[in-house]
């Protein structure tokens, strides 16, 4: 059943690397909404038993790293998908390093060095606060066929244009500030 952790033990990080998605979950502080979303793709690094980078690619809308800035909470969960069953939770604290700062590049260089650094939006650093493992008994067993290109193809192209800045730019804005709550 499940365990709690202060830190990430060999193995809960060779676990990690066996995944091929993971989510993260953050909120506001104020009433606004919980953003939850997977993640695919290599994009994410043990750099030590606390401490995990994350690089992240442009999307429909940059919500983790504006809660982020807000309060630094941030959740990440794997499932195991195959015969053996298991939840991981880490939760944590988050830094956003944007794009073009002196600590965005260092990170790339030394986490994901076979990314261009003009393709990616940010990185994040999370100090790890808790480890939580749970059964996973009721998560269903699948197969999995491969990562999609599509966001591959698409950051490819923005890139070669010249305007994938300027889409993240223009996408960067507080889900909250664009589709305001009925309170």
């Amino acid at each position: 059943m499940g365990k709690f952790l202060t830190e990430l033990n060999e193995e809960l990080i060779k676990f990690i690397h066996n995944q091929h998605m993971f989510f993260t979950a953050t909120a506001p502080s104020d009433n606004g909404r919980i953003n939850l979303s997977p993640k695919g793709y290599d994009c994410l690094k043990i750099e030590n038993n606390q401490s995990i980078i994350y690089m992240d690619y442009a999307g429909s809308g940059n919500e983790t790293a504006n809660h982020l800035k807000d309060n630094k909470k941030i959740t990440l969960m794997w499932n195991s998908f195959d015969q053996k069953p298991l939840i991981l939770r880490i939760y944590g604290y988050g830094e956003v390093f944007e794009k073009h700062t002196e600590t965005y590049a260092n990170l790339l260089q030394n986490h994901f060095p076979e990314i261009d650094p003009k393709s990616a939006r940010q990185v994040f650093k999370i100090k790890i606060e808790a480890v939580q493992t749970s059964c996973g008994f009721g998560v269903p067993i699948m197969d999995y066929i491969g990562d999609r290109d599509t966001l591959m193809k698409w950051t490819k192209n923005k890139t070669s244009q010249g305007i994938l800045d300027e889409y993240i730019e223009k996408h960067g804005t507080r889900l909250d500030e664009k589709f305001p709550l009925n309170k």
